[in-house]
């Protein structure tokens, strides 16, 4: 790994590992191998198809930083170095636009989570999606806009200050994100514990979405803190180099905060798939002696297709089908327990 000292002319400031890419790269391409499997088998791509995805991202952007490994030199002017750069900027928002997704994924679980318990949910299942979808597109936006500007060494001082800033208020906002997110989970986690609702089906992907959670919240710190320092970068004076923030300085700390926290969160989701507890019609939920499954009372979608696809589009708070939902064990008290 880089010793911290800058490298003349190159765009990742050191001079990059060459096994290291190798490895994630073959790690990632596995495990996108499981999860396209395992969504078919469970057929559960609606609820994890961002997982496939960003595993297949990962691994594109981990090949193409080995390629760089060995093709890392900048210069202004020259078509090679031009190549070399537009490269690297393919490989960095492929590799940085994934943990907001991966976070995405997870408000989708919950969501599903909820579905499962609706009565005890502390927001309706269909809007968790909606609002945390929402706001981790706003997030998703300008982290690849400031990770583009950032990471193009041939921009302005002002362009890639701009990119830093644009970058912390993306990772900023996604913290916010994070702890509104958990502090719903656990609210439902604690209902379901004055309810006396004890389920695998419940449990086991509520802990796998902590602990996912707990590895972006990590990875999301790791930014942060690598952002508020210096991370404008100068190829004409060499001797500013040495006063970037040492996170851009020393390659370990993305391979342990940035690739392997992702890596884990990838292979967890691997061995504790939510396809393999939860039920694959969300209109099926866990009636309250906690033991028995009923099936909701659904409203056909009488919407159209273009409404159905600016509905998907804006994470449903644009043209959302409304649900009503009667449980039957209640008597029929319940019409309209929840809109989702």
């Amino acid at each position: 790994m880089s010793d911290g000292q800058p490298v003349s002319g190159s765009l990742y400031i050191y001079a990059p590992n060459k096994g290291a890419p190798v490895f994630f790269t073959a790690a990632f391409a596995i495990s996108a191998v499981f999860h396209i499997w395992q969504c078919h088998r469970y057929r559960c791509f609606k609820l994890l198809g961002l997982h496939p995805l960003c595993a297949v991202l990962f691994a594109v952007g981990y090949a193409l930083r080995e390629y760089e490994a060995f093709n890392y030199s900048y210069g202004i002017g020259d078509s090679l170095n031009t190549r070399n750069l537009l490269l690297y900027i393919i490989s960095q928002v492929f590799i940085y636009i994934c943990p907001p997704l991966l976070e995405l994924a997870n408000y989708h679980v919950l969501g599903r989570i909820f579905y499962y318990v609706p009565y005890l949910a502390p927001l309706a299942p269909g809007k968790v999606l909606s609002i945390f979808g929402a706001l981790m597109a706003i997030v998703e936006l300008v982290n690849a806009l400031g990770v583009a500007l950032a990471a193009n060494p041939s921009s302005s001082h002002t362009q890639q200050e701009t990119g830093g800033s644009l970058t912390v208020a993306a990772l900023a906002i996604q913290l916010a994100v994070i702890f509104t997110f958990v502090l719903l989970a656990f609210m439902f986690q604690w209902r379901c514990y004055r309810s006396n609702i004890y389920s695998r089906t419940i449990s086991t992907p509520l802990i796998t979405l902590y602990i996912s959670m707990a590895l972006i919240l990590a990875r999301s710190i790791y930014r942060l803190v690598e952002h508020l320092g210096n991370t404008v970068v100068n190829f004409d004076d060499p001797a500013s180099l040495r006063h970037l923030s040492p996170l851009l300085r020393y390659e370990w700390y993305f391979y342990i905060f940035e690739a392997t926290l992702m890596l884990v969160n990838s292979v967890l989701w691997n061995i504790w798939n939510p396809g393999r507890y939860l039920p694959r019609n969300h209109h099926i939920y866990l009636s309250q002696d906690g033991k028995t499954e009923l099936e909701m009372e659904n409203v056909s979608d009488n919407r159209s297709f273009l409404l159905k696809i600016v509905s998907v589009l804006t994470f449903g708070l644009a043209f959302h089908r409304k649900e009503s939902w009667r449980l039957e064990e209640l008597g029929g008290n319940a019409d309209g327990l929840r809109e989702a």
